[in-house]
């Protein structure tokens, strides 16, 4: 495994769950600085990916970008990586031809596959010019953020599947309780109508 100056690594986080948390900590396994870019940063500004469509709704996107910016550095940093060693970007991957406007061209572009988005993502990198490098490969994905979501919104335990910083955050934010809040009233939990309700 090679060390990397500066490598890029991002996600949605919503929320970050320990599955998130494992492809974090072997990122920074593989640089000394270690670029997180935070995706769909603006709920104004999401495409609708075509190999991963329940990616761009408004139910899979209830976080706001500084909710998942904390969440991303209380798990990190709880994890024993030291602040000086990272950088929380947004990063608008449905707008490639945006990323060079907040993560590093020359940096290495870290990636895990485990579907046909992660196909996509490798090759969107890779028709960019950007190095990349394939962390692994699987099929299997015992945790997802849709899985966490569904867990608060039916009070349901949820603390186990996120990192402790990450359930102290959500809980200090309040969001838990907008989320069930927002499941009872059919809005998400930007407090906006559902689209389709």
């Amino acid at each position: 495994m090679s060390r990397h100056p500066v490598a890029v690594i991002h996600g949605r986080f919503q929320p970050l769950h320990l599955g998130h948390l494992e492809y974090l900590l072997a990122g920074a396994e593989r640089a000394d600085v270690l670029v997180v870019g935070i995706t769909n940063p603006d709920p104004t500004q999401i495409a609708v990916e075509e190999s991963d469509p329940a990616r761009s709704t408004d139910e899979a996107n209830p976080w706001t970008y500084y909710e998942r910016y904390l969440m991303t550095e209380a798990a990190l940093t709880e994890a024993g990586i030291a602040r000086e060693r990272l950088r929380i970007v947004p990063f608008p991957h449905s707008f490639p031809q945006r990323l060079r406007y907040y993560a590093p061209r020359d940096a290495v572009y870290l990636l895990t596959v485990y579907d046909e988005w992660g196909d996509t993502k490798l090759e969107r990198f890779r028709s960019l010019g950007l190095v990349t490098e394939l962390m692994w490969r699987r099929t299997d994905k015992p945790i997802s953020g849709s899985r966490v979501r569904q867990a608060i919104a039916s009070s349901l335990p949820w603390e186990e599947l996120v990192a402790p910083g990450v359930a102290r955050v959500i809980k200090e934010c309040g969001s838990d309780v907008r989320i069930r809040e927002a499941a009872g009233r059919g809005t998400d939990l930007l407090d906006r109508p559902v689209r389709g309700r």
